[in-house]
C-alpha cells in the first residue's frame, strides 16, 4: 500500500492476498494516516473512521441510486454494455440500489415479515436444522476425521430458512447457491470478465425459475412470503412482476451470505482464541453480546458504496453531483474512537455500536433473522461439540469487499 499524505491518494490492490486475508492491519495506518482517503485504483474516496462511515450511512445526500436525479448521459456515463443489460434487468429493480419513493414502496411491503416478533417464530426450525446437521457432521467425522464447517453448517442453514421463507423448495438449494454465488460476484471489487458473464447466466436462470414459480403461485397460491407479493401485486399499482422478482433475488441472495461468512468467520475467532469459546460455553447469557461481538469482529461485508446527490464538503473535502465514495464497514468496526480495544475478541463487550448492518434508510432488512440464527446456531454448535478443532489453517477468499473464508476444516479435538 502506498499512501500520498499530501493529496491522500492511495494505491491498494484488493487482490493482494496480505489485504484480503487480514484487512485491519492496512485500516490502522488508513486511520492513522488518510482516513478520507481517494482509492486511485477504483476512482472513488473511502472512509475509514467510524464517526464518517456511520454519519453518511445517515446521511440522505448520499445514496444508493443517482439515475432517478440524472441520465447516464448527464452523467457522463456509457451505455450499460449489451451482454450485462439481463444482470442490471434484474440489479436495476432491486430496493438495495433504489432511493424514496421507490425503495420506501418496495421495503414497506416486505419488512413486516422480517420484523423480530415474525422471525421470532422461527427459532424450533433454525434450532432443529442444526441439530440435523451436527448429527451429519458428527457421523462425517467418525468416517473422515474432519468436515468443512462453511459447506456442512454454516450455509444450508441460512439457505433452508430464506428459501422455506420466501417460498421455494428445499431441493432448490443447491441452484440458489450457484446462482447466487455468480451474481454476487458482480460487486467484487476488480472482477473479471468470466464474473461478469458468470452474473448474467445465473441472472437469466433464476429470473426464469422464478418466473415459473411465480406462475404456479398465481394458480396456487401457498403460505409464504412469494404468495403475499403476488397477492399484492394483483391489487393494483404497488408491485410489478419484474420487482417482485427482483425482491426475492435480493432477499435469496443477501438472506444468507452474510450469516455464512459471520459463521465462518466467528467460528475461525473463537478457536483460535479459546478462552472466549469457553466463556460462551459456560455462560449462554452471553449469547446476545456474543453475536454482536463476531458481526463486529470480523464483518462480514466491509464496504459500501453511495452515490452524491448535490455538491458537498465534508470535512474540508470537496463531493461534487455524481461522485462515488465508499464506507468501509470493516474498517469502522475496529476504530479505537468507538471501541475499547477493538482488535480483541471480548464476547461480552457492553457497547458495541457495529455498523455490520449499515445504517439509515437501507439498515440490513433481515438483520433479525440473521441475530436469530446466529443466536441460535452457535450455542447449538458448540454445545454439541465442544471440543471442535481447527483441521487445517483457512484463507480468506478473494473476494472484497466480501470477506469469508474459503472453507473451515474442523474437526475433535
Amino acid at each position: 500500500m502506498i499512501i500520498d499524505s499530501r493529496t491522500y491518494h492511495v494505491q491498494l490492490n484488493p487482490r493482494d492476498p496480505a489485504f484480503y486475508n487480514n484487512p485491519y492491519p492496512y485500516y490502522d495506518q488508513l486511520r492513522a494516516q488518510a482516513p478520507i482517503f481517494y482509492w486511485e485504483e477504483f476512482g472513488f474516496w473511502c472512509f475509514v473512521a467510524h464517526e464518517d462511515v456511520n454519519a453518511l450511512l445517515r446521511d440522505r445526500r448520499f445514496g444508493r441510486q443517482i439515475t432517478h436525479l440524472a441520465t447516464r448521459e448527464e452523467l457522463g456515463w456509457p451505455p450499460v454494455r449489451a451482454d450485462l443489460k439481463p444482470f442490471y434487468a434484474v440489479d436495476d429493480h432491486s430496493m438495495l440500489e433504489l432511493e424514496p419513493p421507490d425503495h420506501t414502496r418496495l421495503r414497506g411491503l416486505v419488512q413486516k415479515a422480517f420484523m423480530a416478533r415474525q422471525i421470532e417464530r422461527l427459532r424450533p426450525r433454525i434450532a432443529a436444522l442444526s441439530h440435523q446437521l451436527i448429527d451429519a457432521m458428527q457421523d462425517k467425522m467418525r468416517r473422515a476425521g474432519r468436515v468443512n464447517l462453511l459447506t456442512d453448517f454454516a450455509t444450508p442453514i441460512p439457505v433452508t430458512v430464506i428459501a422455506e421463507l420466501i417460498g421455494i423448495p428445499t431441493e432448490m438449494n443447491a441452484a440458489l447457491l450457484s446462482w447466487s454465488h455468480a451474481m454476487v460476484g458482480m460487486y467484487e471489487l476488480a472482477r473479471s470478465p468470466e464474473q461478469e458473464q458468470r452474473a448474467v447466466c445465473a441472472a437469466q436462470e433464476f429470473v426464469a425459475y422464478l418466473r415459473d414459480v411465480v406462475t404456479e403461485r398465481r394458480r396456487k397460491p401457498q403460505d409464504d412470503l412469494l404468495s403475499q407479493l403476488i397477492a399484492v401485486e394483483e391489487q393494483g399499482e404497488k408491485l410489478s412482476e419484474d420487482e417482485l422478482i427482483a425482491t426475492c433475488i435480493l432477499l435469496l441472495n443477501a438472506g444468507h451470505e452474510a450469516t455464512v461468512n459471520v459463521v465462518g468467520n466467528g467460528v475461525y475467532a473463537l478457536l483460535q482464541q479459546r478462552h472466549q469459546l469457553e466463556r460462551w460455553q459456560s455462560d449462554a447469557a452471553l449469547t446476545a453480546s456474543a453475536v454482536e461481538e463476531l458481526l463486529r469482529f470480523d464483518t462480514p461485508l466491509h464496504l459500501f458504496n453511495r452515490w452524491v446527490l448535490e455538491d458537498i464538503t465534508y470535512k474540508g473535502h470537496h463531493f461534487p453531483f455524481g461522485a462515488q465514495v465508499a464506507l468501509l464497514l470493516g474498517a469502522a468496526n475496529r476504530d479505537p474512537a468507538a471501541f475499547e480495544t477493538p482488535n480483541r475478541l471480548d464476547l461480552s463487550r457492553p457497547h458495541n455500536p457495529h455498523l455490520s448492518f449499515g445504517g439509515g434508510i437501507h439498515y440490513c432488512l433481515g438483520a433479525p433473522l440473521a441475530r436469530l440464527e446466529l443466536q441460535v446456531a452457535l450455542p447449538i454448535l458448540l454445545q454439541r461439540l465442544p471440543n471442535l478443532a481447527l483441521a487445517q489453517e483457512p484463507q480468506y477468499r478473494n473476494a472484497y469487499h466480501f470477506h469469508g473464508l474459503d472453507a473451515l476444516w474442523v474437526g475433535i479435538g
